[in-house]
């Protein structure tokens, strides 16, 4: 564990010298939040034009601050690893390592990518689909390249899919690319839920010896602590879609590759639970024509009922922090 906080440690020197001359470069370019934010369904159009009233100050806030973090990840990565191993230290993983890797990282840079293009081209219609099948194509690599076919259960054991493994890998993929891109409204909510998920995945990882991904994720960890400085309330800079879609995916991924399943569930609960409270409106929008919430996702419903926006952040993370006691001690 001394390795990977030593790892976490120096790349967050550089990630700190690296941010602030990054969020410059982003006003220059004029790559900042412009649109108001869009109704989930149209029965919600009335209460986002009141929550729009209180979210004007954020016009002009710099977005992407994932591309920078999904940057250096991919840059240290392939410089500290090798350093590690010539240095004497024991590597070991689940599965092949060359092919572990390239899986972790087609996922990370690839939805990186999907989000940057979602970014640059507001209304590109065809994104939905382009998302289920990046996700179902990473699905396929675990399958194909890791051999990776079943899921573990607690209390239940091991259940095997075999080829329609890919199918169930790509649908988690999926669901928390678009979570975790729904959760990420409020100013530190996602990222300091992210953090707390991946410290709780970060000890699945050393415990289950996989030093690859516990190394990905000192380093993961350390963008996210050094962005996270400059995303609390009032933030200075967001992850933008690239961030989001990356995030979300790489993040089930890991948690398909450990084998847990059931901790990935409730590890990211908190992503779930807002994109539940978002699912459940559109259902009932379209085949009942009725609302359950005045406005979703979930934390903007908190926000229109009067919650302040740190106070909902505040308590979402409380709330992450239980449900990864819960996940480790059920991994």
């Amino acid at each position: 564990m001394v390795i990977y906080l030593g790892v976490l440690l120096f790349s967050l020197c550089i990630f700190m010298a690296a941010i602030i001359p990054f969020i410059d470069f982003l006003y220059r370019l004029k790559f900042t939040y412009q649109k108001p934010l869009a109704p989930s369904t149209n029965l919600e159009a009335q209460a986002f034009k009141k929550l729009q009233k209180t979210q004007f100050f954020k016009f002009g806030t710099p977005i992407g601050g994932g591309l920078l973090i999904i940057f250096f990840v991919s840059i240290l990565f392939p410089i500290i690893f090798p350093v590690l191993t010539r240095l004497g230290f024991f590597i070991n993983s689940s599965y092949p390592l060359k092919e572990e890797l390239n899986v972790i990282f087609f996922t990370f840079i690839s939805f990186g990518l999907l989000g940057l293009y979602s970014d640059l081209v507001k209304n590109w219609k065809y994104r939905l689909i382009f998302k289920l099948l990046l996700s179902f194509f990473c699905g396929l690599l675990l399958y194909t390249n890791l051999g990776i076919n079943s899921i573990f259960l607690p209390f239940i054991g091991s259940l095997k899919f075999g080829v329609f493994y890919p199918f169930l890998a790509g649908f988690i993929i999926f669901l928390f690319a678009r979570a975790y891109n729904i959760t990420d409204g409020l100013d530190g909510l996602a990222i300091g839920n992210l953090i707390i998920c991946l410290f709780a995945f970060w000890v699945i990882s050393v415990s289950s010896f996989d030093t690859p991904i516990s190394i990905f994720i000192s380093l993961w960890l350390s963008g996210l602590i050094t962005f996270l400085y400059f995303n609390i309330f009032p933030a200075r800079i967001w992850l933008g879609n690239s961030g989001a879609l990356s995030f979300g995916a790489t993040f089930a991924l890991l948690g398909l590759i450990l084998g847990k399943i059931a901790p990935l569930l409730i590890i990211g609960g908190v992503f779930l639970l807002e994109f539940s409270s978002w699912a459940i409106q559109i259902i009932s929008v379209n085949l009942f024509h009725h609302k359950i919430f005045s406005i979703t996702p979930l934390h903007y419903w908190l926000n229109s009922i009067g919650w302040p926006e740190p106070k909902i952040v505040m308590r979402s993370w409380l709330f992450g922090i239980i449900l990864a006691f819960i996940g480790l001690w059920l991994s």
